[in-house]
């Protein structure tokens, strides 16, 4: 397909016949092996660059010289999110998924936690029931570095244009967006997107109205009224829980520096710390809860927003630090998870506690309000 015919082609993930020039592209780029030779070899040999870069080459040549699909990298990746669960977590669940059609194409809107491991951790879940999974949705702010641009695009990614801010240009990078998701869903692609732009960094998960009027943007086109063209979107909400938040004190550090000095600009590099250390750190049980598709409340985008929310509050699946910070210390039957929890906030430095501790509470808190339950035994 020429670039002519393919209107998408500036954003949209990299298809079959485009997977091994990338592949290459990524072999040959001195920043991504000397980052898998950091992470993989001895720091003696990663030490010596040409040492380390000839042997990391070599390897790569070897088990990515017989990739020559969207599928066979899926299927790497699957391996590699294997071991990462192992490694990090206690064990991930789902609920929600055996009621969905394992043919039907849907638009996951999940609340977002963890810039990578959020959507890795949805396909996950898609792949253990047969399911194809999504095409991801990321902000053209983690593509600053060039191999991050590969990876995200070999990974079935497709970018949405944060960086456009002239109205004018703003306004046609929603509408290419707005119909490319469409586009996609019509053939049969799932979609995942978060909630609203950024993560939750103080654990209140609210969906941004601005997000559902861009998907209306195609619908507009098509003359179709808001409800309608929601329906046909099969709207999917998503709760997603970790009993240990991802970079909880790179959170509540950029949380605190907003308090104490108005804003926060992040440093160069910022959101690929972040990454490593979200695929890094232990993250203990985390669920995925998947709803119904969105049927009714879906009149206007502030309705469907509330819509969306309240699954994703109602059916947020509550750890006992969630508990313990929400003060519902009797819900907590499992004294090991109460230390294990107590240890981890005693590493958080004092000025950021009450931050971590909100940011823990708050799922706890707005669940309550909306099912008016008080504290009560649950695990």
């Amino acid at each position: 397909m020429s670039e002519l015919e393919d209107k998408y082609a500036d954003i949209r993930p990299y298809n079959d016949d485009e997977v091994a020039a990338s592949l290459a592209r990524l072999i040959n780029d001195n920043a991504f092996i000397d980052v898998i030779a950091k992470y993989n070899l001895p720091r003696f040999i990663s030490a010596m660059p040409f040492i380390a870069r000839t042997l990391v080459r070599s390897q790569l040549r070897k088990k990515w010289g017989k990739f020559t699909s969207v599928e066979d990298v899926q299927n790497e990746v699957a391996k590699y999110l294997d071991k990462l669960i192992k490694r990090t977590t206690s064990k991930v669940t789902f609920s929600g998924l055996d009621k969905l059609d394992s043919q039907q194409a849907y638009l996951f809107i999940s609340n977002h936690r963890d810039i990578v491991l959020d959507p890795a951790l949805v396909n996950w879940g898609l792949y253990q029931h047969k399911m194809k999974t999504v095409r991801i949705a990321i902000g053209d702010n983690l593509l600053q570095i060039p191999y991050i641009t590969e990876l995200m695009r070999l990974n079935k990614s497709f970018i949405v244009k944060r960086s456009a801010k002239a109205p004018k240009e703003m306004l046609k990078a929603l509408t290419q967006l707005s119909s490319y998701i469409y586009d996609s869903l019509t053939a049969g692609n799932s979609i995942w997107i978060a909630q609203k732009e950024g993560r939750a960094k103080d654990g209140f998960d609210q969906t941004d109205p601005a997000l559902l009027k861009m998907l209306q943007l195609n619908g507009r086109k098509q003359k179709k009224e808001f409800g309608e063209y929601i329906k046909e979107l099969k709207i999917v909400p998503v709760s997603i829980s970790y009993q240990y938040e991802p970079c909880a004190i790179s959170k509540a550090k950029e949380l605190y520096h907003k308090q104490q000095h108005g804003e926060y600009v992040k440093s160069e590099g910022e959101d690929i710390a972040s990454i490593v250390e979200g695929f890094s750190s232990a993250k203990g049980h985390v669920h995925l809860a998947f709803g119904q598709p969105v049927e009714s409340g879906c009149d206007d985008a502030d309705e469907l927003a509330q819509t969306i929310d309240k699954h994703i509050v109602e059916s947020f699946y509550l750890h006992p630090g969630n508990y313990i910070a929400g003060g519902c210390k009797q819900a907590v039957i499992d004294e090991p998870d109460t230390a294990t929890f107590e240890q981890r906030l005693a590493l958080v430095p004092e000025e950021l506690k009450p931050l971590v501790l909100a940011m823990y509470a708050k799922p706890f808190q707005r669940k309550t309000e909306i099912t008016n339950k008080v504290c009560e035994q649950s695990h």
